[in-house]
C-alpha cells in the first residue's frame, strides 16, 4: 500500500483568481478522476505533495473529510518558471486494481572500455498491480563489448506484471565511442613493429644458417 499519507479537503471554489490564492495559502489544487464517478476537487499540502512527486507513479492514501482514498499521481502541471507545482491529476484506486503506468530504465553494470551503452527506451510501459508499481526496471550489463544488445524479454520486471513491448524490441545496445574507434588503429600499429622485429629475427638466423 502507499507510505504517503496526506489530508487532502475539498473545494467548492474553481478558476485562475481561486487557485491562486490557494497556492498563495500553501495548497495546491487536484482533482481525482476513475471509476465512473465524477471529479472530486481537492487540495493538498503544498509542501508534502511537492515532496511526493519526487518519486514517479507515486501512491497516495487521502484522507478526505475522514474517508480514506487511494489515489495514483497521473500528472502534475508546473510554472515553467518559477517551478511550482499549479496542479495534480489523480487516478482513484481500488484494491486489486491493475494500471498502466510508465517506469524508469537504469542501467546497472557497464560496458567493455571504448564503448557506451545507448539506451533506447528511457522508460517502459507495465501493466502491474496498482500496489506493487516499481520505481524502475534495470538493465544490467557486464562488461559486454560493441554489437551487443538487450531485448525487452531480458529486463526483470516484478512478478505478476506484464511488459508492454515486444519480447524481441531493443531496449538498450552497446556502441563503440570515438575514443574506442582511435584505440584501433594504436593497437594495429602497436602490432606492427613487433611482427617486424620478429621477421627482422627470422632473416638472422637465416643468415647464421647459410
Amino acid at each position: 500500500m502507499a507510505d504517503n499519507k496526506l489530508v487532502a479537503e475539498l473545494r467548492t471554489n474553481f478558476g485562475k483568481g481561486a487557485a491562486r490564492k490557494l497556492r498563495a495559502a500553501g495548497k495546491t489544487p487536484a482533482v481525482i478522476y476513475g471509476h465512473g464517478s465524477d471529479p472530486r476537487h481537492i487540495t493538498l499540502p503544498a509542501h508534502e505533495i511537492a515532496l511526493v512527486l519526487r518519486h514517479k507513479n507515486a501512491l497516495i492514501d487521502l484522507d478526505i473529510a475522514g474517508s480514506a482514498q487511494l489515489v495514483l499521481v497521473k500528472s502534475a502541471t508546473k510554472d515553467v518558471v518559477t517551478q511550482v507545482i499549479e496542479h495534480i491529476d489523480l487516478l482513484e484506486i481500488k484494491k486489486g486494481e491493475r494500471v498502466h503506468v510508465e517506469v524508469p530504465v537504469h542501467i546497472v553494470g557497464e560496458s567493455l572500455s571504448g564503448t557506451t551503452i545507448d539506451l533506447e527506451h528511457k522508460t517502459l510501459k507495465l501493466e502491474v498491480d496498482a500496489t506493487a508499481i516499481p520505481e524502475y526496471v534495470e538493465a544490467v550489463f557486464n562488461k559486454e563489448g560493441a554489437g551487443f544488445h538487450l531485448m525487452a524479454k531480458d529486463i526483470q520486471i516484478p512478478a505478476g506484471a506484464k511488459l508492454d513491448l515486444e519480447p524481441d524490441a531493443l531496449v538498450a545496445s552497446v556502441i563503440i565511442t570515438a575514443a574506442g574507434k582511435n584505440e584501433e588503429p594504436v593497437a594495429a600499429e602497436a602490432e606492427a613493429p613487433a611482427a617486424d622485429a620478429k621477421a627482422g629475427e627470422a632473416k638472422a638466423g637465416d643468415a647464421k644458417a647459410e
